[in-house]
């Protein structure tokens, strides 16, 4: 990496890229792991026994997790929905991707990514908001519904999980979309016309050649839409019911309610684990490796 800078930019330039690369690492990804780690393994004391005899390490809050059964199938609800929710925004991704990369003209593709800018120009908060009010009781949704006869009575969208998974696939669907399309986008098109002359049809076209190709683009956003669903916490507030809390949910407690922040970052250690054994996996599944997933 020095090399390739410092042949493009000169090598005092190089070195202080490096150098700010690795002070942004360091402040920003390093430290506050290590602060958390550090937090997790001590009890929550009051600060006058703070460095006393009871101030010692142990893994007593990451045992919590696994004596609250409530908490531990709160967990692995989060985690199956997560992969829920990369699973349908791929499924709703893969069509649009491949149609900007390879069919759409330039005008239409530009008009498209437009399109799917323009509401991220809004605030998070205030894009689940509209969510909210679509997906209510009462809302546009359910009235259109029962307009077309479509249902007899409205439907509560919002008494469990599927209002929380809609709201995630709209909010994450561009970091599906776009490495996707980057991805299908250099496929050249000649092995798609070639694999169409030799009587391929469109299912096997894309299972054969499209697919494989897009591997490192369908890693890429299955690892960024699982970690940022893992890890939201506003969407499953604002379209969660009661009997849907999600884990982070959990933690903002033990943090800014409980007041216990050594086991809230027991808590969020445990699913920065599972994130990046999620990361493992996903690579492992389509082997690729990290070069491939930076490109």
């Amino acid at each position: 990496m020095f090399k390739q800078l410092s042949d493009r930019f000169g090598p005092m330039v190089a070195i202080g890229i490096l150098l700010l690369m690795l002070l942004w690492l360091v402040m920003l990804v390093v430290l506050p792991q290590v602060l958390m780690i550090d937090y997790s393994l001590k009890p929550n004391l009051p600060p006058s026994q703070i460095g006393g005899l009871d101030d010692t390490y142990s893994l007593n809050n990451y045992v919590t997790l696994f004596n609250n059964q409530i908490h531990l199938s709160i967990f692995f609800k989060t985690i199956w929905s997560s992969v829920l929710v990369t699973l349908c925004t791929l499924i709703v991704c893969y069509p649009l991707a491949y149609y900007l990369a390879k069919v759409a003209t330039p005008r239409q593709a530009a008009l498209c990514v437009l399109l799917l800018l323009i509401p991220f120009w809004i605030n998070e908060i205030l894009r689940t908001f509209s969510w909210f009010i679509i997906l209510s009781y009462r809302g546009p949704l359910n009235a259109l519904l029962l307009g077309m006869g479509f249902i007899d009575k409205p439907i509560r969208f919002l008494s469990g999980d599927g209002g929380v998974i809609i709201g995630m696939v709209y909010a994450y669907i561009l970091f599906m979309v776009f490495p996707l399309y980057n991805a299908i986008e250099s496929l050249d098109g000649n092995q798609i016309k070639a694999a169409r002359n030799l009587g391929s049809g469109v299912i096997r076209t894309h299972y054969r050649i499209i697919i494989p190709h897009a591997k490192p683009g369908i890693a890429t956003g299955c690892i960024m839409v699982f970690m940022l669903s893992a890890g939201s916490y506003a969407v499953p507030a604002l379209l969660g019911s009661p009997g849907s809390r999600w884990f982070t949910q959990i933690i903002y407690n033990w943090f800014f309610e409980g007041g216990d922040w050594n086991q809230g970052a027991a808590y969020a250690f445990i699913l920065l684990i599972l994130c990046i054994g999620f990361i493992v996996l996903v690579m492992r599944l389509f082997k690729v490796g990290l070069g491939d997933i930076a490109r």
